[in-house]
This record gives C-alpha cells, structure tokens and sequence, in this order.
C-alpha cells in the first residue's frame, strides 16, 4: 500500500463489505465498495475493471470516467 501522495486526491472513506451469495439478494460473493463520491465517476450500471495491488486494489477508469473526475477536479469538488 502506498498511501497519500503526490497526484493522489482523497475522495472519502468508503465502506467496503465482503457480500455473500445468497445473502441480502446476492447471486455471486463478491466486494462492495460504498461511497457516494464514486458515482460521480462510476454511474450505476456502468462496468469498469479492478487489479490487485500490494495493500489494496485500484479501479481502472474508462475515458469518460476520467472526464468525470477531472471535471470535479477543476471544479475543486475534491481536497487537493
């Protein structure tokens, strides 16, 4: 994990759950990640995609994500 750094923005601290199949209407055990400032990037229903990193992972954004989040970023939506 390499923590806060030059170029890196905190968003928020998001709730991140392991989600059982089977349990509250999941049909395959996978990870929620919780955070409302993420659908400002990642819509509901869009798909994106994920890599492990040491520590942690990080989430691969599509071009118009990364329109999304560099407009909230001249918008000053995030601490720098």
């Amino acid at each position: 994990m390499s923590g806060p750094g030059e170029g890196k923005i905190k968003i928020g601290k998001a709730d991140v759950y392991l989600h059982l199949k089977g349990k509250s209407n999941a049909s395959v055990t996978h990870i929620d990640i919780e955070l409302p400032e993420l659908n400002k990037i990642i819509k509901s229903g869009e798909n994106t995609y994920v890599g492990g990193k040491d520590g942690g992972v990080f989430i691969g954004l599509k071009k118009n994500m990364i329109e999304r989040a560099e407009k909230k970023l001249k918008e000053n939506k995030y601490e720098k």
